[in-house]
């Protein structure tokens, strides 16, 4: 990848981002409200996704799974952890870019991608209260929740 596309990737997830705290403050009103933003599935029915979406996603599971031994043994460097959530980051701003959800689905797809960012902020050491290892780990459980809520064919879970 270039340095330009690694520039653009990196301004996309700072917006991303951006737009995921909006979405979590918006989240928060509503709590106030009673009504806590939590995934729910579409009428029983997982949500539809789109092919940038499953892409992308497939793309984050690989990157989780091949390093899964190493996070569990604890055994992973702060660059490693680093260079983890670096791929993670572009993969977000890929799905930013790309997808392209119906309302009610990219409103689920945000609860998904805000663990996954929140998850990757703790692998970089970004997080006090979340140590790069849990950052991992709520990344591989919002991949598990994507494979609950998203119809994608042929998704396999990550067995952690």
């Amino acid at each position: 990848m270039s340095a330009k596309k690694i520039m653009i990737a990196l301004a996309s997830v700072i917006l991303a981002t951006g737009a995921i705290a909006a979405e979590h403050n918006h989240s928060h009103a509503h709590e106030a409200h009673g009504a806590p933003a939590k995934l729910t599935l579409d009428d029983g029915k997982k949500w539809e996704t789109d092919a940038p979406l499953r892409a992308s996603m497939e793309n984050i599971r690989e990157t989780m799974a091949a390093s899964l031994h190493e996070i569990h043994d604890n055994k992973l460097s702060p660059e490693k952890y680093a260079t983890l959530a670096s791929k993670v980051n572009v993969e977000v701003a890929n799905i930013v870019a790309n997808c392209k959800l119906n309302p009610k689905a990219d409103a689920q797809l945000h609860l998904v991608i805000a663990d996954i960012v929140a998850g990757a902020e703790a692998m970089e050491g970004k997080k006090r209260k979340l140590k790069r290892q849990g950052g991992a780990i709520k990344v591989l459980g919002a991949l598990d929740k994507y494979g609950a809520y998203f119809e994608h064919p042929g998704w396999k879970p990550i067995k952690h």
